[in-house]
């Protein structure tokens, strides 16, 4: 599909109807040959005109029905808009009050309560988490508050093991997830656990008497005025609340269902709204929650068995870009996505809310490229390659590239309901593009996430031209590729 607007000639074919970096529609590959990083150095912030316009492009092209933007600068709110529909059906505006679901972003409430008790000394980060949680097991002996914190305990995911659809009781849940094998002996690897998360909320229970949302309510919500913040709920009567959606083929339909117990888990089942969060992002800067020495805990990288670090802390992702340090978290859950991004040392924080799911909407890269809008050297074509890690996934990369451009893409590397968008004339499509850039020189990794199940990385694909190509790549939990986009620097 070639499509022109007045600022920009784009290709867009996509994976699953999105892409990270550029725009999803409803083909197989998304390719945008729109300037992705306003790389000239820039001293004064952009025009609201000039982010506005950005945000409805990426609005458009992902088909997001609606979303909310924040950017503080000094924890204070200098940008704060709505834009699209908090509603489809019933065609409600996106405002700044607008009530989004965190998904995961509400693990770094979790982390925060958790390190409240620790200053209050009714725990301790080393403690075993059977000293509060009885009837773990043997297996589960050296998994301590840490290791849930940090996404080392070895614990697997719950949420493809259980039905998310029964109503379970705390107790009943609890049973489910402690019948399950760890994948690894705790602090021997990182990986991405919800599971963990849940079970720091029901640690919070055991030590306090408390729900997790009411100790989060009295302890961190009211005392900070954020008054739109809480549990999800489907029968409370909620002001300004959104709906969530799902592009599945090429529409629009509602979020799947949940049973109401499982949206009230401590990995992320909050309600919020950008003013509620530029509230919490003030707060970060002081000493209300926290003591400074807690936040540098909280913000600083797990160290595992072997000695080696990961660029995570206790609910939030740790990561520098070009020198600016950077803290970080996305979430995803039933139909909505959220990204905060925290330029810590800069003092900007960008949070971009949606109400799409997660395959096909891309907050984390609207909210990168919004900084970069702010900062010059944090724009996408200012960014510097970092370690590759993950070679075999550099590889994979590199062998579709040099498929596609053949004509003949290896469909056994897709997720099976991504095989059916290659179509001949969308692969010929896609062909034609990738030749008109000649010969591969080098693929640099820049970017390197973990969502839940999907892996999620960013390339600068150099040839031997000269030309680049910013390059997206999302891996789902069977190692395919799940997402794919190109998107010109």
């Amino acid at each position: 599909m070639l499509r022109r607007s007045s600022d920009a000639i784009a290709i867009l074919v996509l994976i699953l109807a999105c892409s990270l970096v550029a725009a999803p529609l409803t083909t197989a590959l998304a390719v945008n040959e729109s300037n992705a990083g306003g790389a000239a150095a820039q001293t004064a912030a952009p025009s609201d005109a000039a982010v506005d316009a950005y945000i409805e492009s990426q609005r458009r092209e992902q088909h997001i029905p609606g979303l909310a933007l924040g950017v503080l600068r000094d924890g204070k709110l200098i940008k704060s808009q709505g834009y699209g529909l908090a509603n489809i059906e019933l065609d409600v505006p996106v405002k700044p009050e607008t009530v989004f679901q965190t998904g995961s972003v509400g693990k770094q409430f979790t982390a925060t309560a958790i390190m409240m008790l620790v200053e209050e000394r009714k725990l301790s980060l080393d403690d075993p988490i059977s000293k509060y949680l009885p009837g773990t097991p043997a297996a589960w002996s050296g998994i301590t508050v840490r290791h849930l914190l940090t996404h080392t305990s070895g614990i697997p995911e719950y949420t493809s093991r259980i039905n998310l659809q029964t109503d379970y009781t705390e107790d009943e849940l609890f049973q489910k997830l402690i019948a399950m094998p760890l994948d690894f002996p705790p602090g021997e690897k990182w990986s991405y656990s919800n599971t963990g998360y849940v079970l720091l909320g029901f640690l919070i229970h055991k030590v306090t008497g408390e729900f997790y949302g009411d100790f989060l309510q009295q302890r961190i919500f009211q005392p900070l005025g954020m008054t739109s913040t809480r549990i999800i709920s489907e029968t409370a009567i909620i002001p300004n609340r959104s709906s969530g959606y799902e592009w599945v083929k090429d529409h629009i339909q509602n979020q799947a269902w949940v049973a109401p117990t499982i949206n009230t888990t401590a990995d992320g089942a909050l309600y919020t709204n950008i003013l509620d969060l530029a509230k919490w992002d003030a707060a970060l800067y002081t000493e209300k929650l926290l003591k400074k020495s807690s936040f540098d805990r909280m913000w600083t990288p797990v160290t595992l068995k072997n000695g080696t670090t990961h660029p995570y802390g206790f609910g939030w992702e740790l990561e520098d870009v070009n020198g600016h340090r950077l803290l970080e978290h996305g979430g995803a859950w039933q139909g909505f996505t959220m990204d905060i991004v925290r330029y810590v040392d800069d003092r900007l924080t960008v949070i971009v809310l949606t109400n799409l799911d997660s395959e096909h909407s891309a907050p984390w890269a609207i909210a990168h490229h919004v900084a970069g809008l702010y900062i010059s050297e944090l724009a996408s074509a200012a960014l510097k390659p970092i370690e590759d890690k993950e070679p075999q996934v550099t590889a994979l990369l590199r062998d579709t590239l040099a498929g596609i451009a053949a004509g003949k893409p290896n469909l056994e590397s897709f997720a099976p309901d991504q095989r059916k968008d290659w179509t001949p004339a969308e692969t010929q499509e896609v062909a034609e593009f990738l030749k008109s850039f000649g010969a591969l020189k080098s693929l640099d990794l820049l970017e390197s996430k973990v969502d839940s199940t999907l892996r999620r990385y960013r390339y600068r694909a150099a040839f031997v031209d000269g030309r680049t190509l910013l390059v997206s790549i999302v891996i789902n939990g069977d190692g395919k590729i799940a997402n794919m986009g190109l998107d010109k620097e």
